[in-house]
């Protein structure tokens, strides 16, 4: 496990056992019930592969094929900004956190990043056959699964979108309401 969350914005990861459990999914729906509740929502993804948001022949991959260490896109709806590592030392969680702008953020959510010591909701599907993680990671505060699971943690319906994001509100952020 890496060093403990250190973050001034609240944090919580959804994990499985592997891809394909549905944890963007899950997340796409989620996000909106947080915004209901006047939740502004940051993520961060965690991608097992080499990824690339440019492409050859735009300028800002040019600039950034050049040597750039960062190269910042703009336009009047958003804006993007890509950092070259350029080493094989992946970045961790604190590390990404920080990068996020904590007036703009209420609550990070986190899809991936298992092996960091931050709490976490389990995206357990019976079906596919893999083990209950919950049994081996402390950080794991609940599981939502589409199935019945034997766990001494709450055991939240997959299925159900406002529970799930009834039990992240009482978790993760402070009641001011």
């Amino acid at each position: 496990m890496d060093q403990q969350l250190v973050s001034k914005l609240p944090a919580l990861s959804f994990c499985a056992f592997s891809s394909n459990s549905g944890k963007t999914t899950l997340l796409t729906q989620l996000i909106p019930a947080l915004i209901k509740r006047s939740v502004r929502v940051s993520v961060i993804k965690h991608a097992h592969h080499s990824f690339d948001i440019d492409y050859p022949g735009k300028d800002s991959y040019k600039l950034r094929e050049a040597g750039a260490v960062q190269t910042m896109i703009a336009s009047n709806t958003r804006w993007a900004l890509m950092t070259e590592h350029r080493n094989t030392v992946e970045p961790n969680l604190n590390t990404l956190i920080a990068q996020l702008d904590i007036n703009l953020t209420d609550l990070v959510l986190v899809e991936g990043f298992r092996h960091e010591a931050i709490p976490k909701i389990e995206v357990f599907r019976a079906s596919l056959a893999q083990p209950l993680l919950a049994e081996n990671d402390n950080t794991i505060i609940a599981v939502a699964s589409d199935t019945k699971c034997v766990t001494h943690l709450p055991v939240l319906d997959l299925n159900n979108i406002e529970e799930i994001a009834d039990f992240v509100m009482r978790f993760a952020i402070q009641p001011t309401f």
